[in-house]
């Protein structure tokens, strides 16, 4: 298992060099790569647990896998609300990190206090030790925990699948898919009596799955207008002088007859439409300028058009 072990976090090492190549060149994901650095640590831990010669290495790398661990829901929990168009204040995630904290400071404390682990033991397998441990009080609490992470994530895929069309859906799809098979996986983990941490497998499953979602995200993205030259403005002046509705009814004969707008993209095309920037899009629907740009891509895709220059060339 130590070799195992050490294969993974070989794989988890190279992931964020794959995000600095592939992604952040290109967007800017921090919550891909915190979730990257977070497996980082996670398997890390592990690998150290799996070679550990003392009860003491081993409870200090038990505690290494925990830092990273105790994120890594958090991370997921940005990284699918964002894909599926849900943004929230920063209060809400000061609360997460905070619980995040307060989770990992109850396990630290193992070795001395008994509340999260009664009693530890180290195990001896052929070429890989393990923790035989027995749960305290507290312990029920980290379980909680990841529920409630999957039980919200599994309702932002669910609720994004059902309201929304075309590509967002599609997208929803994907992520439900995902979080799924965590599910399953995590399942399986609490069924067993393996010793190995079936986590370590999902974790790294995850990671390339996002991976390639936002690697597909590019397709998109670079879509997205840059900003207002003098000719785009003046664009803009000769555009607000037409009625609001006869502007729509010229951007939609571009639809093609199989396709439909959602209502999301139907404001994204009402802010281009009254010449808005990104920015100020972003500021009327209350989302961050990322999630618009998100959003304005699928448009261009839906409409099948290269960009807003050519949306704005309509109205010559």
């Amino acid at each position: 298992m130590a070799i195992a072990y050490g294969i993974i976090f070989v794989i988890s090492l190279i992931m964020p060099q794959l995000y600095f190549a592939c992604i952040r060149k290109k967007q800017n994901e921090p919550w891909l790569l915190v979730l990257f650095l977070c497996v980082l640590v996670v398997t890390l831990g592990y690998f150290l647990l799996s070679i550990s010669k003392t009860l003491e290495f081993a409870l200090w790398a038990n505690k290494i896998t925990y830092l990273g661990q105790v994120f890594v829901p958090l991370c997921m929990f940005m990284i699918v609300s964002k894909l599926c168009g849900y943004v929230y204040k920063k209060w809400v995630l000061g609360v997460l990190i905070g619980l995040a904290v307060i989770m990992y400071a109850i396990v630290f404390t193992t070795g001395w206090l008994d509340w999260y682990y009664t009693s530890v033991t180290l195990k001896f397998e052929k070429f890989s030790t393990c923790l035989v441990k027995e749960y305290g009080v507290l312990h029920p609490v980290n379980l909680v925990y990841v529920l409630i992470y999957l039980v919200a994530m599994l309702g932002i895929c669910i609720t994004s699948l059902v309201k929304k069309k075309n590509e967002s859906q599609k997208l929803a799809g994907f992520m439900l898919a995902i979080v799924l098979g965590n599910v399953a996986i995590w399942i399986v983990e609490k069924i067993s009596t393996w010793n190995f941490e079936m986590l370590a497998i999902s974790y790294i499953m995850s990671e390339l799955a996002y991976f390639f979602v936002y690697l597909l995200l590019q397709d998109y993205i670079r879509k997205v207008d840059v900003p207002q030259s003098t000719a785009e403005k003046t664009r803009v002046v000769v555009l607000n002088s037409i009625p609001k509705a006869e502007r729509i009814e010229r951007v939609l004969k571009l639809l093609p007859a199989d396709k439909t707008l959602t209502a999301r993209q139907m404001e994204m095309l009402d802010g281009l439409l009254d010449g808005k920037s990104q920015k100020e899009i972003a500021a009327d629907l209350h989302i961050s300028e990322s999630t618009v740009k998100w959003h304005l891509g699928i448009l261009y895709t839906t409409l099948n058009v290269s960009g807003k220059d050519e949306i704005l060339a309509l109205f010559k």
